[in-house]
């Protein structure tokens, strides 16, 4: 093809290459250069910041004290000639003392050098031996030696029944009236409680208040009434009974026995004409076996002739005898009602002539009271001990409440 006219072959600008490249090598050059000073001021600023580290030889040269001169010693004089140029005699010394003779002359002695001060060491501690403190009354000291301590008091054994149900009533004794009072409302109406939870009859914290409220003569409800007037029953029972364990010397009978009876049931007529049961009842919570009717009388006087027996009180307390008393009572079933209530309340009557707090069995504990009954007498008897152990407990722990509020208060 034929070559355009504008077709022209494009030379290379070899002017304008080496220019650059000479501009490039001068820009290199100067940023080195500018890097190289940058490197240099940080050492300096390095170098003149960190402290200057003297020789160790240097250091010992300006420290070390420029030497004592040492003096001359003079040379010997020599011996006077005498006119005949003879050595005479040297010239005597004299001396201090008259008669005494010289002493020669020594040539005088250079001073010690002194220890440089780089090598003077402290002098190590010395260790001293504890001999005591001296006493008053002579020179020598007296050691006194540290007593090794005492010891340990072996545990002290857990305090019996008897010992802390006499520890919690000197305690009640010293608490107020109003304390006093307030603790046995309480303990009836636990009481109450728990004995009717037992026979299947539930009561209400107002219903039990509002029957043994003494303020409370006549209650408006008409539902209320027949309610309030079972639980004032109850509470007039056991305020027989407390009563009756204080009277020590009056021994327990059948009329006893009836009269809590009646004191629960006074429709019943009066100790004469009270009656015992005169069926085997199909009740719904005791299921054990019961005395024939014809058989009552005579078991009820046989329990109440074995509890006055001065045989049994010999190698038994009165917790043995209370539990005892109470099992074969439940066993007998002398009423068609309330049977129960009166064995519980001929137990907590012993254990209140015995000295001890009345055992309210638990309302929880209904079903294992049940089975006991069908058991032995051991069981009742374990049962008891326990009801007693917690009654003792929830008043150590009323008594501790109220002890501690009055302590506060006072401070």
């Amino acid at each position: 093809m034929p070559a355009r006219r504008g077709d022209k072959k494009k030379k290379r600008p070899v002017k304008k290459a080496r220019k650059k490249a000479v501009v490039r090598s001068r820009v290199r050059s100067k940023r080195a250069a500018s890097l190289a000073k940058r490197s240099k001021r940080k050492l300096k600023k390095k170098l003149r910041l960190r402290p200057k580290a003297r020789p160790a030889r240097a250091k010992a040269k300006a420290t070390r004290r420029p030497p004592r001169r040492k003096a001359r010693a003079r040379p010997p004089r020599a011996p006077r000639k005498t006119a005949a140029g003879k050595a005479g005699p040297s010239r005597p010394v004299r001396s201090p003392v008259k008669g005494a003779p010289a002493k020669p002359k020594t040539a005088p002695q250079p001073p010690a050098p002194t220890p440089r001060r780089g090598s003077l060491r402290a002098a190590p501690l010395r260790t001293y031996k504890f001999i005591g403190v001296p006493s008053f009354t002579g020179p020598k000291p007296v050691k006194y030696t540290v007593p090794p301590p005492p010891p340990v008091p072996p545990p002290r054994p857990p305090a019996s029944l008897e010992e802390r149900i006499r520890l919690l009533q000197a305690r009640l004794g010293k608490q107020s009236e109003a304390f006093r009072r307030r603790y046995l409302e309480s303990l009836d109406m636990s009481w109450i409680y728990h004995d009717s939870a037992l026979e299947g009859v539930v009561y209400s914290f107002q219903e039990l208040k509002t029957a043994i409220d003494p303020n409370t003569n006549v209650v408006q409800d008409s539902t209320l009434q027949p309610i309030c007037e079972e639980i004032r029953c109850h509470k007039r029972a056991i305020d027989f009974v407390r009563d009756f364990a204080t009277k020590k010397r009056v021994p327990v009978s059948l009329e006893t026995v009836k009269h809590i009876y009646l004191v629960l049931h006074p429709e019943d007529g009066d100790i004469k004409t009270v009656k015992y049961r005169k069926d085997i009842p199909q009740h719904r919570l005791y299921f054990h076996e019961y005395a024939p009717p014809d058989k009552i009388t005579y078991k009820v006087r046989q329990i109440v002739d074995w509890i006055n027996d001065p045989e049994t009180k010999k190698g038994r307390n009165a917790l043995r005898i209370a539990a005892r008393a109470h099992y074969d009572l439940l066993r007998v079933f002398p009423f068609a009602q309330d049977s129960g209530k009166v064995a519980r309340l001929l137990m907590n009557l012993l254990l209140m002539r015995g000295g001890y707090e009345p055992a309210i069995i638990h309302s929880t504990e209904r079903q294992r009271y049940y089975e006991a009954l069908k058991g032995s007498a051991s069981v009742i008897l374990h049962m008891v001990m326990e009801a007693e152990e917690n009654g003792l407990a929830s008043i150590e722990k009323l008594l501790d409440e109220h002890e501690t509020n009055m302590r506060s208060f006072v401070s």
